[in-house]
């Protein structure tokens, strides 16, 4: 699946695809705009890539001692780019392995 498809998908429809990840879970209500339900989801996984997306979520929350803290569990170096940029690149290496 390519970002343009999970984009428009995110648009149409409510609800995630609950086949998919919990990472990819989290990113698919952050961009829904729903920061509380992702970090909810991500919060209670135990994965790199739970983690990966917890460290973006408190990057744009702001709270960038707390994503550091996560890039480093995770695994990740801490990302400087725009925002939507990382939450691309994330989704990008997540949507490869579905």
């Amino acid at each position: 699946m390519k970002i343009d498809e999970v984009t428009q998908l995110i648009e149409k429809q409510e609800k995630c695809p609950e086949s998919w990840s919990k990472a990819l879970q989290a990113l698919w209500y952050d961009k829904k705009g729903n920061w509380d339900k992702a970090h909810r989801i991500v919060q209670s996984a135990n994965d790199a890539d739970s983690g990966w997306v917890h460290a973006y979520l408190h990057r744009k929350e702001g709270d960038n001692e707390n994503a550091r803290y996560w890039y480093n569990r995770s695994g990740h170096p801490e990302f400087t780019a725009e925002l939507n940029q990382e939450w691309e690149q994330i989704a990008l290496t997540l949507l490869k392995r579905i």
